[in-house]
């Protein structure tokens, strides 16, 4: 074991992982902490995933319990935090990965809609975490809670008003809880991501989006990336995955309350876009205009 790696004391502990099987992010996220040494309790709504998974973990020599059940459906997600209960007992870990977008002016979406919005982007995450602080608890050395929220978070995201709402409340919902759970050691931040491998195989965009971009060539959405994103690219997934083991192992044991970008600098930007010939400005000017016309 390296320096790194004893620093960080991830081996051995074990981690619950709401939508750990099937998105690429929570997959990613439940074979690098088994990689590192940890027992993972996995739970997904997509079955083929969660059957996928288990022999990718067993050879990496760790516990897996991976279980079909999905996190928007109350009595599901407690049968899975029953099953981790029984056969775990304890915890040091949770990351709620789970997580869904779809774009649409507010005025045109239904009631049914921004429930199931609410639920999959917050309303879950309290469950969640309230199954499994007793099993933090009960590990008796604190713990890490580790949730996922968005950008959108932090701007007026418009067209994603009720997703962009309960991310934000995820947000805060975290750093409250920061600070209740500060005398036990448990500590709970968040993870922001902006465009991810994620992001742009989900309903997140419109489909004529997709189609308008597929039709301009492979190259364009490289480029669009260049204008929006600081660092000129898109954050793969194993940034992502970083993130998750940094603030899950001991090299963030004094980081609570707070929310990682993970974005390649589009959260320090607000908005200042790198146009074409006129260089940064929140607004095209006139050399990106006519390039643009042309």
């Amino acid at each position: 074991m390296g320096l790194l790696e004893a620093q960080a004391a991830l081996a051995g502990k074990t981690a619950i992982v709401v939508g750990g099987c099937g998105e690429i992010q929570g997959r990613a996220i439940t074979l690098a902490l088994a990689r590192a040494g940890v027992h993972v309790a996995a739970c997904d709504k997509h079955a083929d995933a969660v059957e996928a998974i288990g022999p990718e973990v067993a050879a990496l020599g760790v516990r897996l319990l991976a279980q079909h059940a999905d996190a928007a459906e109350p009595d599901q997600l407690d049968a899975f935090y029953d099953r981790v209960a029984a056969e775990f007992g304890a915890a040091d870990i949770l990351v709620n990965v789970v997580g869904e977008v779809e774009r649409n002016l507010f005025t045109a979406t239904t009631r049914a809609r921004n429930a199931r919005d609410i639920r999959l982007n917050y309303g879950y995450v309290i469950d969640s975490c309230r199954r499994a602080i007793p099993l933090l608890q009960a590990s008796g050395n604190g713990g890490s809670i580790i949730n996922f929220t968005t950008i959108e978070a932090h701007r007026g995201a418009a067209t994603y008003a009720v997703y962009a709402g309960a991310k934000a409340a995820v947000t805060n919902f975290s750093r409250a809880l920061a600070v209740e759970l500060g005398g036990a050691k448990i500590r709970v931040n968040c993870i922001a991501p902006d465009t991810s491998p994620a992001r742009m195989s989900n309903a997140g965009l419109y489909p004529q989006d997709f189609e308008r971009m597929t039709a301009l060539g492979p190259d364009v959405l490289d480029e669009a990336l260049k204008i929006y994103v600081p660092l000129k690219e898109a954050p793969p997934v194993e940034a992502i995955v970083d993130g998750v083991l940094f603030l899950a192992s001991d090299l963030s044991r004094f980081v609570t309350g707070q929310t990682l970008h993970i974005d390649g600098g589009t959260s320090a930007a607000l908005g200042f876009l790198d146009w074409p010939v006129d260089s940064f400005m929140p607004a095209p000017l006139a050399g990106a205009m006519a390039r643009l016309k042309g």
